[in-house]
């Protein structure tokens, strides 16, 4: 649901309507009587602004608070140009166009724009001290405050929660030392939201990162940020002489977190948390004597605006509609019906659409009735953010009735309309990639599960809905626009074609689909239960401190289970040998394919392997001898990059790290080396950027986390994380076009416990632009690595694919006995172009 507008927009259009025209002693009498008609002229827009944005037309205020700004410039009057850029803002907001709001404050506060950035303009200082220090650079006037309020609002929606504590914090403290004392509970509204929304965040991660010691972490902060956020929206209660709009509206926040926060500590009682039953019993008390308050005083939602109240009775609705009370259940309704008249009574089909909407899921009985008149009303004015929610509602009312071809109808219609703003949407989320998993990804899996659910299904559309899925993921996990990728059905004339392997999980069941190099398609469901167990027990091996020393027959258990549900049904239609591309989804994507067992062999012993994204690869092409020219960069020993922030604390020396760059300077031409100390983040920067090396191979610590902040490998002085190797990466590409041919992270893992790791691996090689890349999906012994290093260099120096240089580097290491444990040689693997 769209958050609901601010009460403070009146509050600052009330300043602007007391502000004085300041007549100046030397203008003319008749410039004078101009500047005040302008001035009024300008004031009447502010005003008409207002009421538009009010009555749900934001983009019409928009423009008529810039021609109130034009005029303001005109008459040089500096409040009224401030006053213009903050409303400007708001109606930015109400668009759902973040970014832009948080930098047309900037603009209304000359703040500079590395506040906003999500790039690497980053301040000298550390950025807490740097806000402090540009905030102290402003005049507090009140109507300076309202803009910085706002800032602090519109970072966080954009997901920088740290710096938008630090604004409002710091605004809260300068407006209780003003004299006449400031109405503070405005901020205060603004910290609840933002403690709310870091709550929200640690609870996201609680759900799929599955590491111990995080999710212990993570109860304590989803518990402190919760009850922080409760104690602003009391502060704000117990406020006296308050708005009564911002008062309902800071109950009706305070109910939400109260049910949600409810219902997470009864489900972690359940599972064993008994600590947590006192904290329970307390936030499960303040939940009714709430909801009576608020039906007491209901008749102040019809004193808010039209859209506000539509958006205010809609959000208590839905928290009604959340008790097991039946009663509050049918008052749920009748506010939800009270909020679709009050949006026919300002003609705004969006919202008229929002409310159908609402009342679609909260009368199952009428919801394909409701969800297609929303739907209507959303097609009529392209509003595509919101029509695809209701196809997608649509899609699940059709399947659960039987109508099996109309749900596809409607999920088809879903996903191209998400195609279509998924970008938009996602850019518009402060946690895209948790709105990604709750919102975006079940409507490609419903439609997938629906697709095979027919006797005769049609495979090409389960392909390319499993390859939009899987770039969609990775796009959102980027948060990037399209990546520069095509599908392998439109590769034309290559040496090697593939069989391609798709393994899809639709939580049912597990669907494997297999195109053979004739490019005939075939398919096998398999049950979930036993592939996700061994999957689940071969990853918790794999990654545990002590793999290395487990028995190879507990590995091939698993490995052999998983080689028999998944390969074995579909091995009639592979050939004996040659190359296999694997499209895995988020639950097999920390697990090696070559480790795979026939019974006899590993899959290794028979197959070049391969992994995608999303079954599309940049446009693939040999690396010719010429070109192995590489930057290899390296540390050997401990550098000071280790003690940064979240760095792993595993981080070693790796001395073994000078042997495997003397193997593969030997193996290349013309090669750069930066080693420790000559490893600096700004002299790889200049490398990079500057020079053209079809390889760089870095051979390092490194980590692939599901969060791309936390995905980043170490240079000498500091880590450099996922966020700032594509900066560095766009960099290069303003200076030269040569695409990476081959980049190479050897001493890198996946984040324990969390099985959206490995898209780390996937974004460092998008971001990359790279047409292959090696890494590691554990931390492999670095002896081992520079052996086997050696061997594939080798053989790409003898002309072989990627593919096959790695497939005969790790069998080097399996013919050895001191290196045939597959933690020495299983954790290699390749993404992308295999030639």
């Amino acid at each position: 649901m769209t958050k609901y507008l601010r009460w403070h927009r009146w509050f600052f259009l009330s300043i602007l309507s007391i502000l004085i025209v300041v007549n100046e002693p030397s203008l003319l009498m008749t410039q004078a009587a101009n500047k005040e008609a302008q001035h009024s002229q300008a004031q009447f827009l502010t005003k008409k602004g207002l009421d538009q944005l009010n009555r749900d037309q934001s983009l019409q205020a928009l423009e008529t608070w810039k021609k109130a700004e034009k005029i303001y410039r005109e008459i040089q009057f500096a409040d009224g140009i401030i006053g213009s850029l903050i409303n400007q803002s708001l109606a930015l907001k109400s668009l759902g166009l973040y970014p832009r709001t948080c930098n047309k404050l900037l603009d209304a506060l000359k703040m500079d724009r590395w506040i906003c950035s999500s790039t690497l303009e980053q301040p000298a200082k550390p950025t807490k001290e740097a806000i402090k220090a540009a905030i102290h650079k402003i005049n507090p006037t009140s109507v300076n405050l309202l803009g910085l309020q706002k800032l602090g609002d519109a970072l966080r929606l954009i997901g920088k929660l740290d710096e938008s504590e630090t604004v409002l914090n710091e605004i809260l403290l300068i407006a209780q030392t003003m004299i006449p004392k400031q109405d503070v509970s405005s901020i205060l509204f603004s910290l609840g939201n933002n403690k709310e929304s870091m709550y929200e965040r640690v609870q996201n991660q609680y759900k799929w990162i599955e590491d111990t010691d995080f999710k212990k972490q993570a109860v304590n902060q989803i518990q402190q940020n919760a009850l922080l956020s409760l104690n602003y929206y009391q502060q704000v209660n117990n406020t006296q002489n308050i708005p009564k709009s911002i008062k309902i509206k800071s109950q009706l926040r305070r109910l939400n977190i109260l049910l949600d926060f409810d219902r997470w500590l009864k489900t972690q009682s359940k599972s064993g948390n008994k600590s947590l039953a006192t904290v329970n019993a307390n936030i499960n008390q303040q939940i009714k004597p709430l909801i009576e308050e608020l039906l007491k005083n209901s008749s102040i939602f019809y004193q808010l605006s039209p859209s506000e109240s539509v958006f205010a009775q809609l959000n208590f609705a839905e928290s009604l509609n959340k008790t097991s009370n039946k009663q509050l259940q049918s008052l749920a309704i009748q506010y939800a019906e009270s909020a679709l008249q009050s949006a026919k009574s300002i003609d705004s089909q969006r919202l008229e659409s929002y409310s159908l909407g609402t009342l679609g899921k909260l009368k199952p009985e009428n919801s394909q009735a409701y969800f297609e008149s929303a739907l209507a009303l959303a097609q009529s004015i392209h509003a595509l953010e919101i029509a695809y929610e209701w196809q997608q509602q649509l899609g699940n009312v059709y399947t659960k009735q039987g109508k099996s071809e109309a749900a596809l109808q409607a999920y088809n219609s879903a996903i191209k309309n998400l195609s279509y703003i998924r970008g938009n949407l996602l850019a518009s989320n402060p946690d895209a990639p948790f709105f990604f998993y709750e919102k975006v990804e079940p409507v490609y899996r419903s439609y997938m599960r629906l697709l095979l659910g027919n006797p005769y299904p049609n495979l090409n559309k389960v392909v390319q809905i499993n390859e939009e899925l899987q770039l969609a993921e990775l796009e959102n996990y980027l948060q990037c626009g399209r990546l520069d990728l095509v599908a392998l059905d439109d590769l034309k004339n290559l040496a090697i074609i593939p069989s391609v392997i798709h393994i899809i999980d639709l939580g049912n069941s597990i669907e494997v689909v297999v195109q053979s190099p004739n490019k005939s398609l075939h398919h096998h469901s398999v049950e979930p239960k036993s592939v996700k167990v061994h999957a689940d027990y071969l990853l918790q091996t794999l990654q545990d401190q002590s793999f290395a020393n487990t028995k190879s027959s507990v590995i091939l258990g698993y490995s052999q289970a998983l080689y028999n549900s998944l390969i074995a049904p579909i091995k009639k239609y592979l050939p004996p040998d040659g190359t296999l591309v694997f499209t895995l989804d988020t639950s097999f994507q920390n697990l090696p394919m070559s480790l795979l067992h026939d019974g006899k062999d590993y899959l290794l012993k028979h197959y070049n392997i391969a992994e995608t994204l999303g079954s599309k690869v940049r446009q693939p092409k040999l690396l010719p001898k010429k070109q192995l020219r590489a930057l290899i960069a390296g540390l050997s020993k401990s550098s000071p990059s280790f003690q940064a922030a979240n760095t792993p604390s595993y981080l070693t020396e790796l001395p073994s790290v000078l042997e495997e760059i003397a193997n593969v300077k030997e193996q290349t031409n013309s090669s750069l080396l930066l080693l420790n100390e000559e490893f600096t983040y700004k002299r790889f920067i200049k490398e990079v950027s500057t020079e053209n090396f079809p390889i760089i191979h870095l051979t390092t610590h490194a980590q692939f986390n599901s969060v791309p902040q936390l995905t980043m490998f170490f240079s000498w002085d500091k880590p450099i994380n996922l966020l700032e190797f594509d900066s560095l990466l766009k960099q290069k590409n303003q200076i030269n076009e040569d695409t990476i041919e081959l980049l190479v992270l050897s001493g890198c893992e996946t984040a324990k416990g969390n099985k959206r790791s490995a898209l780390g691996i996937a974004g460092i090689a998008a971001q990359a632009g790279a047409r292959s890349t090696v890494a590691t999906l554990w931390r492999v012994d670095d002896k081992s690595t520079a052996l086997l290093m050696k061997e594939f260099y080798k053989e790409l120096k003898d002309g072989k694919t990627k593919t096959e240089a790695l497939r005969l580097a790790q069998l080097s290491l399996l013919s050895n006995p001191k290196y045939s444990h597959p933690y020495y040689w299983a954790g290699f693997l390749l993404i992308g172009c295999w030639l």
